[in-house]
């Protein structure tokens, strides 16, 4: 993500055998290069989101920092895992549904229920909402801390690139989500509860 910011910015890469910085092509194409490695991290912060470790934990949001999308982190351990194929998960692709119309659903509806569930979590433990235990809020910070060095160091120059690579890093991981959780519903019981997840 350095090197690439770094790639982005500079106007003389003669060590590189290139006269000048990259062109546009090449930009765009570091910027999805890198967007990629995002979209793999989120994979890898999913794993270490259900660790126990509180180290691996704190892994897991530094990792999403690179796509702004630390509120992954709680959405999906405490949101999706207890409402995946019901119409209450936003990460779950309706049946006939188009990835077109699945994404900003997943991206909006995954923020907002993050967001309530660590409103909840910190009304019960008497904090502020607004304050610096909200993980997602503290999740949110680490992008700020991240883009905010970036942009310091190799100036606004990089802003395109680390808005290119977060959306589009994030977007595979909703990809993901599209695929494997297509036309998935589960069927309420008769005591008004979702019936449980199963292989089929």
């Amino acid at each position: 993500l350095v090197f690439a910011c770094y790639l982005w910015s500079a106007d003389n890469l003669s060590w590189l055998g290139i006269d000048g910085g990259l062109g546009l092509v090449s930009k765009v194409g570091v910027a999805f290069t890198v967007a990629v490695m995002g979209g793999i991290g989120i994979n890898t912060a999913h794993e270490m989101g259900h660790k126990k470790t509180e180290l691996e934990r704190w892994l897991a949001k530094i990792t999403l920092a690179q796509t702004f999308y630390g509120h992954f982190y709680i959405e999906h351990n405490r949101g999706h895992h207890v409402r995946v194929a019901t119409p209450e998960d936003p990460a779950s692709s309706r049946f006939g549904e188009s990835f077109w119309t699945f994404l900003p659903r997943s991206v909006w509806g995954s923020l907002k229920s993050s967001w309530e569930l660590e409103k909840t979590r910190m009304q019960r433990l008497g904090k502020s909402t607004w304050s610096i235990h909200n993980d997602v809020l503290n999740a949110w910070l680490m992008s700020v801390v991240l883009f905010g060095a970036l942009i310091a160091i190799f100036g606004p120059v990089v802003i395109p690139f680390l808005i290119i690579q977060a959306v589009y890093g994030f977007s595979l991981l909703e990809t993901v989500n599209y695929l494997e959780h297509y036309g998935l519903m589960r069927q309420k019981t008769a005591s008004g509860r979702y019936e449980r997840c199963a292989p089929a």
